[in-house]
């Protein structure tokens, strides 16, 4: 069960930003700073893949409600990469079966996730940008300190990504009112789409016609 507290610790950090557990893991790999990561993390193909969509959740998760739908995207592709990344490192460590590390790792990303996307929904109440760039540089920070704190500590980082899920599931509580907030505030918006595109014609038309 040694490579327990690297799955989980991999799973939160995944529903955060998979890309960056990807892209650290493969360069702690191939730079030899760890035995513990597969071959296939440590690919070129994969290391620059992985960058590529690094560097682009680096720019959308900063910007107010396009953090949003970026969310939304990958509300099934950090679990998948959570669970897959998981059940490489426990094929490659053959201590834990890769399907019993493949459910932990998802399960985990999945629910940090769903932190990490309520939160941004209570931000996104705030007009100002600013909040949103300190709330995605400190995930990023986060991210990269925990899993590189991991190669080295491995059951001590789970225990600190036990920590910050479990106080990230409290703030979301905490944060309820804002995020039905902005939830109405985004059903509002379709409404007002749908019902334009219903009446159809531009507002200068429906003033004259309701002036009358």
């Amino acid at each position: 069960m040694s490579v327990l507290p690297l799955v989980f610790t991999s799973g939160w950090a995944s529903g955060i930003n998979a890309y960056a557990v990807v892209l650290l893991l493969g360069v702690f790999g191939a730079t030899g700073l760890t035995d513990e990561v597969p071959e296939a993390l440590q690919r070129t193909d994969v290391l620059i893949a992985a960058g590529v969509l690094f560097l682009c959740e680096a720019v959308a998760d900063k910007i107010p409600y396009v953090d949003n739908l970026w969310d939304s995207v990958h509300t099934v592709i950090r679990p998948v990469a959570g669970a897959v990344v998981a059940a490489l490192l426990a094929g490659e460590s053959g201590s834990l079966p890769e399907l019993a590390a493949g459910a932990v790792g998802g399960t985990t990303a999945l629910m940090s996730h769903l932190v990490k996307a309520g939160t941004r929904m209570a931000v996104n109440t705030s007009p100002e940008p600013f909040s949103n760039i300190a709330l995605s540089t400190g995930e990023d920070l986060a991210v990269a300190g925990v899993i590189t704190f991991a190669m080295f500590h491995p059951v001590a980082a789970a225990v600190i990504a036990a920590v910050l899920l479990a106080l990230g599931i409290w703030l979301v509580v905490f944060l309820a009112s804002r995020i039905r907030r902005f939830l109405r505030r985004r059903a509002q918006r379709r409404e007002e789409r749908r019902l334009a595109a219903a009446e159809g014609g531009p507002p200068a038309d429906r003033s004259v016609g309701g002036g009358r």
